[in-house]
């Protein structure tokens, strides 16, 4: 062989053996809690998206491992702590009633979180700013939103006196009260219809129909979500509008709502898990709010319920259903 052949041979096996050397690169692992089956998360795209426009590339730079409760709130502990045990990187959980199990599970693993709690009133974080423990992430409540929504009703039918509130009582976020804080400057009374659980809607419907309610408002979290179209059946019924925080409800026939932009909130959880890859502490990373809201209506709806929305409320909507 000459000296050359000789040369190339030896840089050739020096750079397989310094290949050899070198250990696999380590895959960040995500461990992504949900409600139910991935396939029917109304989140789970949003978040994904968002870490596909950060760089991460599910089996490529990142392994996402998908866990549900099968639909199953009484599951809650035991997935949480499996989870743990497996000691992923980071724990996004999809769903504030999931977090608290998730945090008892375990106070070393990083927790992203996505709510429609009060974080801080649900003992989750020790303040917006700065949470102060291994939970971080993104919570929708923004103070006045849900009075905004009802001056929103009060816009498009002024004629509107009496309003019936669907409200969870164990969902920590101070939407109710806002409402009524609200109703009281404007002058609209409001009738408390708290609903713990599935069987607690028969009762609150027959309320509202007693009190004559002319419009039913739908404060956020995950019972009313899991019932909407119950909700609106009953709404269809009475030929009252529905008002909510969310957007795809217009879609599904409620008169209009008004709330955060949902998707791009998603898509900072995406942001938290990253910096939190890169080195950053949860403790350290503030809970966000939402920054945008849009209010959607849906006309189709308006026509069916004999109303007219006024152009003053059709000139702010971001979203109009035809």
């Amino acid at each position: 062989m000459s000296r050359i052949g000789f040369a190339i041979a030896l840089i050739v096996a020096l750079m397989l053996g310094s290949a050899e050397a070198q250990p696999p690169r380590k895959v960040p692992r995500i461990a992504v809690l949900l409600f139910d089956a991935p396939g029917v998360d109304p989140n789970l795209a949003a978040f994904v998206a968002g870490l596909r426009d950060l760089g991460y590339v599910d089996g490529s730079n990142v392994a996402l491992e998908y866990y549900s409760a099968g639909g199953r709130p009484e599951r809650f502990p035991e997935v949480a702590q499996h989870i743990a045990s497996l000691q992923p990187d980071v724990i996004v959980v999809l769903g504030g009633d999931m977090v608290p199990f998730v945090k008892n599970a375990t106070r070393a693993i990083p927790v992203v979180m996505l709510t429609s709690q009060d974080p801080v009133e649900s003992g989750l974080v020790a303040s917006f700013s700065r949470p102060g423990g291994n939970v971080t992430g993104v919570a929708f409540v923004s103070v006045d939103t849900a009075g905004k929504r009802l001056q929103y009703l009060n816009e498009a039918v002024p004629s509107v006196s009496r309003v019936a509130v669907l409200w969870n009582p164990e969902h920590p976020d101070g939407e109710y009260q806002d409402i009524e804080a609200a109703a009281r400057r404007i002058g609209i009374r409001v009738y408390s219809l708290p609903v713990k659980r599935p069987e607690d809607f028969a009762a609150a419907f027959q309320s509202a129909t007693q009190a004559r309610a002319e419009a039913l408002m739908v404060v956020p979290s995950r019972l009313m979500n899991l019932n909407r179209s119950r909700i609106l059946e009953f709404a269809s019924k009475q030929r009252i509008p529905v008002v909510t925080g969310w957007a795809p409800w217009v879609r599904a026939g409620s008169l209009l709502s008004y709330g955060p932009d949902l998707d791009a909130l998603v898509r900072r959880a995406a942001t938290h898990a990253d910096k939190i890859l890169k080195g950053a502490r949860p403790a350290d990373i503030p809970v966000e709010q939402p920054t945008k809201f849009e209010l959607a209506v849906n006309l189709k709806t308006a026509r069916a319920l004999g109303l007219t929305i006024p152009p003053s409320v059709l000139g702010l909507a971001d979203q109009i259903v035809e």
